[in-house]
């Protein structure tokens, strides 16, 4: 059993804002058996899954880590707003948890996609533009929290200037020129239509289409402003 079902299981339970006792005994076992699930020490069995899926009102996809919704389904822009509703007992974390999800999956795709192109600057130059935007989002959490800017080598000042959005920048000019030589050299680029990927990629090509629609349509809106 993979670890997003012990995490979606212990998220459910405390988004149902219950004990580990009260749903223990309203699934049938023990409090201590349900810890293991959670923590992923133990595997369930299916009749379990199938207990837990009634309980908490999910697909089983879901509590399996397998789609982003409840029901199974694709997830839309507005599942993700209604995430943080204030009537959402743990908005922020079951929030975080699907974006994680989201992202986690679509990185994965986006480099099995470049890995089959076998070309290491491709590869390395989005791995550069990713890690700076990583980068540019911790550094300001950190900041922002307080922490001491001295784990960095980076000078404040440069980074509140945007030189690493400017990295970023480079790293993507690096990638198109690495991907326009692999064009005329003829080579053969993977099939990145939305039936293949979901054919391919089995919900983690969910995650990469929901990433690029919803990017899509910030960046549409953009420009009618």
């Amino acid at each position: 059993m993979n670890t997003e079902f012990s995490r979606t299981l212990s998220l459910l339970r405390q988004e149902r804002g219950v004990s580990q006792r009260s749903a223990a005994g309203e699934l049938g076992i023990s409090q201590a058996l349900l810890s293991h699930y959670e923590n992923g020490a133990r595997e369930p069995g299916l009749a379990f899954v199938v207990r837990a899926c009634e309980y908490y009102h999910v697909s089983a996809d879901f509590l399996l880590g397998r789609t982003l919704t409840r029901e199974g389904g694709a997830l839309t822009e507005d599942d993700l707003v209604s995430m943080a509703d204030q009537g959402n007992i743990l908005r922020g974390s079951v929030l975080a948890t699907l974006q994680s999800k989201l992202i986690g999956g679509a990185v994965s795709v986006l480099f099995d996609l470049l890995g089959r192109l076998n070309d290491k600057d491709a590869v390395n130059e989005a791995a550069q533009m990713l890690g700076g935007a990583v980068y540019i989002l911790f550094r300001r959490l950190h900041r922002a929290g307080g922490g001491n800017e001295s784990m960095f080598s980076a000078p404040s000042e440069l980074v509140s200037m945007g030189l690493p959005a400017a990295g970023m920048k480079l790293a993507e000019t690096r990638y198109v020129r690495s991907l326009e030589t692999l064009r005329s050299q003829k080579t053969d680029f993977p099939d990145t239509t939305g039936e293949t990927l979901s054919k391919s990629y089995p919900g983690s090509g969910q995650c990469i289409t929901q990433v690029l629609h919803s990017a899509d349509a910030r960046v549409a809106a953009l420009v009618k402003e």
